[in-house]
């Protein structure tokens, strides 16, 4: 079997971290929060148009992992004023727990250094405790819980959690 390797997303595989994303809510997110809200969260956050244009915006970047080209990862962050927010980190089920997350988070922090970014932040599902285990692992610490309003009468139960860079 191959290593991973992590490139920055090309137009050619948006539709593919849409895919991903799919399988990796369906398989994360059930338990966490309704059918009708991870649906509506892909439909809005995964949308090939979305993601087209963010590659377009110099704030916002894309990376995947790919093993035998194959899509198993991908992340993507955005510059926040002099901060920088990971917006999202999955990994497809079968690769977890491989140092496949920490290679992506690892591109993400090397990004936001160079955009002299002050601190790293995400937001994350309070019951996701696999996934806060990781990133407390990672160096992130939890500075705020809280619910945030994404609209069409759904909320965000989460923790926000931060590392200095």
């Amino acid at each position: 079997m191959n290593e991973p390797s992590l490139h920055r997303l090309t137009l050619q595989e948006v539709d593919a971290v849409g895919a991903l994303a799919r399988t990796v809510w369906q398989t994360t997110y059930p338990a966490l929060i309704s059918q009708a809200q991870i649906d509506a969260m892909l439909d809005d956050r995964y949308a090939a148009g979305c993601i087209r244009a963010q590659l377009d915006d110099p704030r916002h970047a894309w990376w995947t992992a790919q093993q035998n080209q194959v899509l198993i990862g991908f992340a993507h962050a955005v510059l926040d004023g002099a901060d920088c927010k990971l917006d999202k980190l999955y990994v497809h089920p079968d690769h977890q727990r491989q140092g496949i997350g920490a290679a992506l988070l690892h591109a993400v922090q090397d990004w936001a250094g160079q955009l002299q970014a002050r601190r790293l932040w995400l937001q994350v599902n309070r019951g996701n405790a696999q996934a806060i285990a990781a990133y407390r692992k990672y160096g992130f610490r939890i500075v705020e819980s809280r619910v945030f309003d994404i609209g069409h009468g759904f909320v965000m139960d989460d923790h926000v959690m931060e590392q200095a860079l």
